[in-house]
């Protein structure tokens, strides 16, 4: 009988032990991983990737590659009519500002390089030399557009409509077209101008300008195009 008086004590604190190191092992929070630089990373999370090319410039190409494919079908269009005229362009119209017509197109092509000019200067964070690029590029816009509206005035006067014959039609429809598009890369020009004065691009944070350099670019190279196919017989 004594013996078993002295086992069962022992066997409680025994177990008063246990359950101790259990509470307190409840009471210890769980040890955080440690952690892999000052970032707060953890060491199983994939490390991030820089895209190659920004989401924004990628939606820019696939937006311009629509309008190539767009005016790739006006001009399309433009050929089979005049290829199928026995005599282009036709009796007793208008003739068109050839010359006029021809220095607005270095004017508008001049445009494009200070837009590069624009670009570059953005990219080694001068931000003088992107506003005043820029401003040079927004005027020789205005020019261009001033210009082509002088001319087709003139045109309407002399009594070439859209509503002439086959031949008006297809002279408005890509001019004005594409005029349409100069004058939206126009007013997204002045914002990012805008924008610029304020001091909002840096040499690493300029999307907006790249955007609109790329669409500028677009209506720049797609006029001479058009010149040759629809002022030059």
């Amino acid at each position: 009988m004594t013996l078993a008086a002295d086992v069962t004590p022992s066997r409680r604190d025994d177990a008063a032990i246990i359950d101790g190191l259990l509470a307190d092992i409840g009471r210890i929070p769980p040890s955080l991983p440690p952690d892999d630089g000052d970032d707060g990373e953890r060491p199983w999370r994939e490390p991030e990737r820089t895209p190659l090319v920004a989401n924004a410039v990628l939606g820019m190409v696939v937006f311009l590659g629509a309008e190539v494919m767009f005016f790739a079908a006006l001009v399309g269009a433009f050929l089979v009519l005049r290829l199928g005229a026995q005599v282009w362009p036709p009796p007793l119209q208008p003739r068109l500002p050839v010359e006029v017509t021809g220095v607005n197109t270095a004017i508008l092509l001049l445009s494009g390089a200070t837009m590069a000019l624009a670009l570059k200067a953005c990219g080694r964070g001068n931000r003088a030399g992107l506003r005043r690029y820029l401003g040079c590029t927004a005027v020789l816009g205005v020019v261009f557009l001033a210009v082509q509206g002088y001319e087709w005035t003139r045109l309407v006067h002399f009594g070439l409509t859209a509503s002439s014959g086959t031949y008006g039609a297809t002279f408005y429809t890509l001019v004005g077209v594409h005029g349409a598009h100069a004058l939206g890369a126009l007013i997204w020009l002045s914002l990012v101008l805008v924008a610029a004065r304020r001091g909002r691009f840096t040499a690493r944070t300029h999307v907006p300008v790249t955007l609109c350099g790329m669409f500028w670019f677009f209506v720049v190279f797609l006029w001479p195009v058009l010149y040759v196919l629809v002022y030059l017989r």
